[in-house]
Parts: structure tokens; sequence; C-alpha cells
């Protein structure tokens, strides 16, 4: 990694930031004032999730731009989060976020890790290997389904 780069384990206490960061990288997509209004209800990252999961933050020279989580789900283990600081998209902070995220989840007893994408993130997670298995209904927006993706570990 780059000097003043690193990525270590989410604290407790850094809930809200990480959630103010999720959302502003929400909101780089072209959503609308309502489309946000909703997500602002759900899009949470809590400290339950920090003690529970596997949660990760990236710092560049000491601030936190990205985040990462690895959560079980259905029987499976999913990114629950992956989310970048706007100003910082496209430098490659995504990309080391969600390879340690893989990195970790063999250990875990993962043969795959499912994603359920953004839309405009779903190219993101294809180039790495993502492959799409099917949609989810988004929860939030009525009649909204997401791309389920998943990455296969034995080809990382």
């Amino acid at each position: 990694m780059a000097e003043g780069r690193r990525i270590r384990r989410a604290r407790p206490g850094e809930a809200a930031a990480l959630t103010a960061l999720a959302l502003r990288s929400k909101a780089h997509w072209p959503y609308d004032d309502a489309f946000m209004g909703e997500i602002r209800r759900v899009l949470k990252i809590t400290e339950q999730q920090i003690r529970a999961h596997h949660v990760l933050v990236h710092q560049s020279d000491g601030v936190i731009d990205g985040v990462g989580a690895l959560a079980p789900f259905d029987g499976e283990w999913e990114v629950d989060h992956l989310w970048v600081e706007p100003s910082a998209i496209g430098q490659g902070i995504g990309k080391r976020l969600l390879d340690a995220l893989l990195a970790k989840a063999p250990r875990l007893g993962a043969e795959r890790v499912l994603v359920e994408a953004d839309p405009h993130a779903e190219g993101f997670y294809a180039r790495h290997g993502g492959v799409r298995v099917g949609w989810r209904d988004s929860g939030v927006i009525e009649g909204r389904s997401l791309p389920v993706l998943a990455i296969r570990l034995d080809a990382k």
C-alpha cells in the first residue's frame, strides 16, 4: 500500500462517521432527494455491526476514506457495505477493501461471497470476479430490485 494508507478494523464509536461516509458515497450516484431520503432511513453502519461483523476502514494519512463489511447472510457471507469517500473514488480504495474482505472470507468457511450491488456499482464487482446470480428486492423502494453477484474465492 502507498505511504500513509492502511486498512484496519473499525472501532467502537465510529459507527456514526462510517454511516455518514456511506451516505456521501451513495449520494455520489445520480439519485434524487426523495430516493436519498428513503435511503437515509435504512443505510446505517451500527455499533453492533462493528462488534459482530468483520468491518474494515481504509485510511489515507489518518483520515477514513473507505469502509467495507463482511457479514453472514442466509448461510453464506456477503459484502454488507463497501463505500468510498466520493473525492477518493477511482484511487483503488474500493478494490483494496474488497480484496481484504475476500481474503478474510475463506477463514470464515466461505467458498464464495455474495454482493447485493447498487446498479451503478455492479460493473465494479464484475471487474473483480463478480457474476450475477440473481436479483433481490431492495426492501426500500417498492418495485426496485438489486443485482446479486457472487465472487468465487477459489478463482481469486
